[in-house]
């Protein structure tokens, strides 16, 4: 029987913290549940799905996560660099004190602006 941390927590799967994917095709693997707390992947996850998850500290590094899906998932401190986020979807998300850099931002919108229009806007205000 799940005691009530157990039951209110949606980390219940299986616990892998620190973690290490190298040099694996993990296209359409499923997380569901699960604590990777400080994994590390160097992996093509192309369609993975990460529902339930925790990648509290987890790093993605040199990764295809090109339709990759993230459903209630924990990302704090987490980096992703050297990464493939086509067709990336994120909604309902907390981005404070985050950082994106040298990122090509080709058709990206926010709340339906492309990103473009939003820097050429700011830099005429700079002007």
């Amino acid at each position: 029987m799940m005691n009530d941390e157990q039951e209110s927590s949606p980390f219940d799967g299986p616990q892998m913290q620190g973690t290490r994917y190298e040099r694996a095709d993990m296209s359409g693997a499923s997380f569901d549940g699960v604590d990777l707390t400080d994994a590390r992947f160097y992996a093509v996850l192309t369609n993975a799905k990460f529902i339930d998850t925790n990648l509290c500290q987890a790093a993605f590094d040199d990764v295809n996560l090109a339709g990759a899906r993230f459903d209630n998932v924990n990302l704090s401190g987490a980096a992703v660099t050297n990464a493939n986020l086509s067709r990336l979807t994120i909604s309902g998300v907390t981005l404070a004190d985050s950082n994106i850099d040298d990122a090509d931002l080709t058709g990206m919108r926010i709340n339906g602006v492309l990103v473009t229009d939003l820097f050429k806007a700011y830099e005429h205000m700079k002007g």
